[in-house]
């Protein structure tokens, strides 16, 4: 089938590790060549940002990446992006037009508002990645989503012909905005197995470190909870704290140093910035434990790829790690130092229990998050909306 998937801001050929840059560019390049080796022909369509890549660029064999016009040749950030989607989705039902895809495929809700209105009568499935309602809830007025973001993302859910959550919390939140539960499906996000795995090149400690080496990587923003882990440390005597993602010099950067520093651990921190993808996988090896203690968290593709390679995992008890590394790993409550220092300092007293629970992670995450795996559910998902069967489509989860 000819599959259209839409990323308004998350470009599948991004750099990782900026603010506005993660899970989700992971994601949509991973099912797009996931579902292009199964043999349909995909487009993904993001917003053109740098005017010196082509408008169209071979992601991977079957995966093409179209650059749509819409707003500024330049960065924007997406919660600036509003203005700008009315001619991002003129383009698109002109390309549509031209030609129609067998099934839309939207990836965040302005990537949504956009499929609505330009597909035509072309099935339409919708992932969020991130709730608008959950957002508000823990950000509260540091919250810079446009104030119509809730009931788009209503409208959205009211309309998809098949909404994807990628775990059960969010089904629950889909539930309480009025989604019908038999346009969800669960499917969750998926890991490359091939690069993520437990055998395989182990990165040098930063400064040949022989402590117990704790990592945190991914996106350098407050709800990331890394200064939760910071202080944290104070508690864990001897470890030390890599944190990968951002820059060194970006304002969380700034404000975790001076919170190292006034914490007493400011030597026993490193902040490295962004790691390039491929090097991922040796860094997470050559840590005792990975940490990722988000405020909230819609799926967290960071736990599944350290289960993938081994490692044992720390993660705050909330939206998909109640999915992904309960019964694996180490939950704790989020925004509790206390509570995760006891954690790590049990875990890292204790290797027996490390091996144990990277032994049970790299399991689950070969049994159940493989991008194959995860590629035929959603494929699934794509032939029952095509077909016009919307019965019960959460069955096809888990």
């Amino acid at each position: 089938m000819k599959i259209a998937l839409i990323s308004e801001h998350a470009d599948p050929l991004a750099a990782i590790g900026g603010v506005d840059a993660g899970g989700q560019n992971v994601h949509v390049a991973a099912l797009a060549a996931s579902l292009a080796a199964r043999g349909h022909t995909v487009v993904v369509h993001t917003r053109r940002w740098d005017p010196g890549r082509p408008r169209a660029v071979a992601l991977a064999p079957g995966v093409t990446v179209d650059y749509v016009e819409a707003g500024p040749v330049a960065p924007v950030p997406k919660d600036e992006l509003p203005p700008y989607m009315p001619e991002f989705t003129e383009r698109l039902a002109a390309r549509w037009a031209a030609d129609r895809p067998d099934v839309v495929h939207a990836h965040f809700w302005m990537s949504g508002q956009a499929a609505l209105l330009a597909r035509g009568g072309v099935p339409m499935v919708q992932t969020f990645h991130a709730l608008g309602t959950v957002k508000r809830r823990w950000q509260g007025r540091a919250d810079t989503s446009p104030p119509h973001r809730v009931e788009t993302e209503r409208q959205i859910g009211g309309r998809a012909d098949a909404v994807l959550a990628t775990c059960g919390d969010e089904v629950a939140e889909l539930r309480a905005m009025g989604v019908p539960e038999e346009r969800v499906a669960v499917v969750p996000c998926g890991v490359d197995l091939g690069m993520f795995r437990p055998d395989g090149p182990v990165a040098p400690r930063p400064g040949g470190a022989r402590s117990p080496l704790v990592l945190s990587i991914g996106r350098l923003v407050p709800r990331k909870g890394v200064d939760t882990v910071v202080q944290a440390l104070r508690a864990v005597p001897d470890a030390e704290l890599v944190v990968a993602g951002g820059s060194p010099d970006d304002d969380e950067a700034v404000r975790l140093r001076e919170l190292a520093a006034g914490c007493g651990v400011a030597g026993r921190v490193r902040i490295v910035g962004s790691v390039p993808r491929d090097q991922v996988p040796a860094l997470m090896r050559a840590a005792d434990v990975v940490v990722t203690v988000p405020w909230y968290e819609p799926f967290g593709m960071v736990p599944v790829e350290a289960m993938a390679c081994g490692v044992p995992v720390v993660a705050s008890a909330v939206g998909g790690h109640l999915d992904t590394v309960a019964g694996c790993g180490v939950l704790v409550p989020p925004r509790r130092p206390r509570a995760l220092a006891r954690a790590l300092r049990e875990l890292l007293d204790d290797p027996a229990r490390r091996r144990e629970l990277g032994a049970a992670g790299t399991r689950r995450a070969r049994e159940r998050y493989g991008w194959p795996r995860v590629a035929e559910q959603t494929e699934a998902v794509y032939t029952q909306v095509i077909d016009g069967k919307l019965c019960r489509l959460a069955a096809l989860g888990g």
